[in-house]
């Protein structure tokens, strides 16, 4: 290994001694340790390089590992949305069952549609999971009409803390229409909650960098089975930078077609090592904590919890704004100690606030918020 890579590898020690006050309490982007920022000013290496093929190859197998998939995960220079293209992309030649219970599974219905994919759509009211009996109800209407080649579902809406039971999903998709694919959404519960990809049955599982992960924005990931690059085989209009095909050629080589975020893949590489220094389960169990926290806290100070009970995200959580505060305000207030939460998304803005206990939050990063909060709202300014 040169002496470059040596430099950008950082341990979970260093990292965590280092780790500033969390700032951003919003769903992504989240803070990045600095030890991981730092990994992105190593000097640059050619891509086609041996140096950049062992970075390639060690981030690869650490990934498997976190997707717990014995497949391959494919890593792109995108965000999730690019991922959500190319699944409708390489996965449906004919028709896809698209499953909208928030603003993110909605944009990947938006994605098929403008792919021009035969979409049925399936409303699911927002702040309800989407659930095994409306999955296999809609399943059965639609295979009436002829095959449906995937659904799409997301795991955890981002826009309203909701986490849908993709396992069980699975099961029922399995059992009434085997030749179906299931391609699931995990932007902001991957790596903040554990998603056994393979033992769940799930097709094609995708995320990206700047939620849990705790990586800077620009690249995403996606474990593929083999099922999908049987299908690919056969689906007419894959495109180029996305056709999973091409992306697998360059897999066996360690390398992408087109050129990679060479900087991200540095930061990618230390965050993966922390993270399992750290241990994947800790790392889940830490999520959760801080989440029964949070929701326990806005019922203490006269909140609602906009998310359906028993389907509670534990990346993030989003408050109804039952006592009608200013939130632009609260975050003006916020922002003068370093400090960010997010307004309600979309329809819910000013009725609802997010707080994301996601990434590298920890217990001391949540009570710096919330008791900066519960000083707003005694009447600090």
């Amino acid at each position: 290994m040169s002496s470059t890579a040596v430099n950008v590898q950082a341990n979970e020690t260093a990292a965590s001694a280092s780790k500033p006050p969390q700032r951003l309490f919003i769903p992504g982007p989240t803070d990045v340790l600095p030890a991981v920022l730092a990994a992105q000013t190593a000097p640059m290496i050619g891509h086609r390089s041996d140096e950049f093929e062992a970075l390639f190859a060690k981030c690869e197998v650490q990934l498997q590992s976190l997707f717990e998939t014995r497949y391959r995960v494919y890593l792109v220079a995108a965000s999730g949305t690019g991922l959500h293209e190319a699944a409708i992309r390489n996965a449906v030649g004919g028709r896809v069952v698209c499953f909208v219970n928030g603003a993110f599974s909605q944009r990947w219905h938006d994605v098929a549609v403008g792919c021009d994919k035969q979409v049925v759509r399936v409303d699911v009211p927002w702040n309800t999971a989407v659930k095994p009996e409306i999955v296999e109800q809609a399943l059965l209407a639609a295979l009436q009409d002829g095959p449906v080649d995937a659904i799409t579902v997301v795991h955890n809406e981002t826009s309203t803390g909701v986490v849908s039971p993709v396992a069980e999903i699975a099961e029922v998709v399995h059992r009434a229409s085997p030749n179906t694919l299931i391609l699931v959404d995990a932007v902001s519960s991957f790596a903040g909650m554990r998603i056994p990809t393979d033992a769940w049955g799930i097709d094609l599982l995708l995320t990206s960098s700047q939620k849990a992960l705790a990586l800077p924005p620009g690249l995403a990931f996606a474990a593929v089975s083999d099922r999908v690059l049987e299908r690919a085989a056969q689906v007419k209009g894959r495109g180029w930078y996305f056709d999973f095909l091409n992306l697998e050629k360059s897999l066996k080589k360690h390398t992408t077609p087109a050129t990679p975020a060479i900087s991200l893949m540095r930061a990618l590489s230390v965050q993966l090592d922390h993270i399992f220094a750290e241990g994947v389960d800790v790392r889940c169990e830490r999520h959760a904590r801080l989440a029964q926290r949070t929701q326990a806290w806005a019922l203490r100070n006269g909140f609602a919890l906009m998310a359906e009970e028993g389907y509670r995200s534990p990346t993030v959580t989003t408050i109804t704004n039952t006592r009608g505060i200013d939130i632009d305000d609260l975050n003006q207030y916020l922002a003068g100690q370093e400090m960010e939460l997010s307004n309600g998304y979309g329809v819910y803005k000013g009725k609802a606030f997010r707080i994301a206990h996601i990434g590298e939050v920890n217990d001391a990063d949540l009570d710096r918020l919330l008791t900066a909060v519960e000083a707003y709202l005694a009447g600090a300014r």
